[in-house]
C-alpha cells in the first residue's frame, strides 16, 4: 500500500492519466481501434527529443557555459538576470522541464554562495516564467508543441511565428521586472568546476528518459479517443470548444495542465492555431497550468520548505499579471 501512495505521489499525472483511460474502456469496449487512437509520431518524436536532451544534460554543455560566465558577474542584479535569462535560452534546446530540473538548483547554489537567499522565491518565479516563454520559441521546446506540432502538421517557421508577438511582450516582461532587483555588488566565489562524466554515459542517457510521460502520453490518447467515441460527451464537447479555443485552452490548462488540454482540445477542434496560441498562453497563471511550474515549486520547496506559501504568492502573482498581458495582446491583435 505505501508502494502505491508514494508511486502516485511521485507519478501523480501518469497515475491519474491511467486511472482515467481505465474508466473511459468502460463506456466504449477495448478493441483494436485503440491502436489508432496514439499518434505515434508525438511518441516516437518526444523519445527522441528526450533522448537528445538527457545527451545534453550529461554533456553538462549549458552548465559549463553559465559557469564560465559567472565570472562576470559584478551585482546582484546582473546575477538574477543572467540565471533567469539562462533558464529561457536552454528551454529552446533542451525544453523547459529539463532547463529548469538543471538551473534552479544551480540558482539556489549561486544565490546562496553570495548571501542572497532573499532573491530566491523571485528568481525561481522568474526562472520558471522564463523557461515557459523560451519553450515557445521551437516547437520541440515542451510536451504540450511536441503534441501541436505533430497533430497540426504547422510548418516549423510557421508555428515560430504564430507565438512570435507573445514570446516579445513576455521577454520584454522579464527584462523589466529584472530592474526590481538592487543592482548591489555582489562577489561570487569560485564555483565547483563542471566536469564531464565519461563512465555509464550511454546508461544514464537511456535511463534519465521519462518513460512515465511517454505512457501518459498513449494513456490520455486512449482517453481522448473514447471521449471522441462517446457520442453524447463528443457533441456536447465540440460545442463549448469550437470557436472558443484559445479560451478554453487557457482555462483548460490551469486545471489539467497545458499538455493534457492539448490533447484534449485537439480532438474535438481542427482550428490548431487557436489551441497552440490558448495552451501556450495558458502556461502562465497556476502553479499546475505547466508542469514545468510544478518541477521548479517541488525544487525550491525541497530546499527551503518555509519558502513554500510566500513563493506561491508571489509566482501566482507574477504569472496572472503576465497572463492578463498576453490575454490582452490576444483580443487586441
Amino acid at each position: 500500500m505505501a508502494f502505491i501512495i508514494n508511486f502516485f505521489k511521485n507519478e501523480t499525472v501518469f497515475s491519474i492519466s491511467l486511472i482515467l483511460a481505465i474508466l473511459s474502456c468502460f463506456f466504449v469496449k477495448p478493441n483494436v481501434n485503440y491502436l489508432n487512437y496514439i499518434n505515434w509520431d508525438t511518441i516516437i518524436l518526444l523519445f527522441l527529443i528526450m533522448t537528445l536532451v538527457e545527451v545534453l544534460k550529461n554533456l553538462s554543455i549549458f552548465e559549463i557555459i553559465v559557469s564560465k560566465l559567472l565570472l562576470k558577474i559584478g551585482t546582484a542584479r546582473e546575477l538574477v538576470f543572467l540565471l533567469v535569462f539562462t533558464c529561457f535560452f536552454s528551454s529552446i534546446f533542451i525544453t523547459n522541464d529539463v532547463s529548469l530540473i538543471i538551473f534552479v538548483p544551480f540558482s539556489i547554489l549561486a544565490l546562496k554562495k553570495v548571501g542572497r537567499t532573499d532573491l530566491l522565491i523571485f528568481t525561481v518565479s522568474m526562472q520558471t516564467i522564463a523557461a515557459n516563454v523560451g519553450c515557445m520559441v521551437l516547437p520541440i521546446g515542451a510536451p504540450h508543441n511536441i503534441v501541436m506540432y505533430t497533430i497540426s502538421k504547422i510548418p516549423f517557421e510557421s508555428f515560430f511565428m504564430l507565438l512570435l508577438p507573445y514570446i516579445i511582450i513576455s521577454l520584454i516582461f522579464l527584462v523589466i521586472m529584472s530592474f526590481l532587483i538592487p543592482n548591489n555588488p555582489i562577489i561570487l566565489p569560485k564555483m565547483n568546476k563542471v566536469e564531464f562524466v565519461k563512465k555509464d554515459f550511454f546508461k544514464r542517457v537511456f535511463s534519465g528518459v521519462d518513460y512515465y510521460l511517454l505512457l501518459t502520453f498513449i494513456a490520455l490518447f486512449i482517453l481522448i479517443g473514447n471521449l471522441q467515441n462517446i457520442e453524447s460527451f463528443a457533441l456536447f464537447f465540440r460545442e463549448w470548444v469550437v470557436g472558443n479555443e484559445v479560451i478554453c485552452g487557457v482555462v483548460s490548462s490551469q486545471i489539467i495542465s497545458n499538455v493534457p488540454a492539448a490533447m484534449l482540445l485537439s480532438g474535438f477542434s481542427s482550428n490548431y492555431e487557436a489551441i497552440i496560441v490558448g495552451i501556450n498562453i495558458g502556461g502562465f497563471g497556476s502553479l499546475i497550468a505547466s508542469m514545468a511550474n510544478l518541477i521548479s515549486f517541488k525544487i525550491l520547496i525541497r530546499e527551503r520548505d518555509e519558502f513554500k506559501v510566500r513563493y506561491l504568492l508571489e509566482f501566482t502573482a507574477l504569472n496572472i499579471v503576465l497572463l492578463v498581458i498576453l490575454l490582452g495582446v490576444h483580443f487586441l491583435t
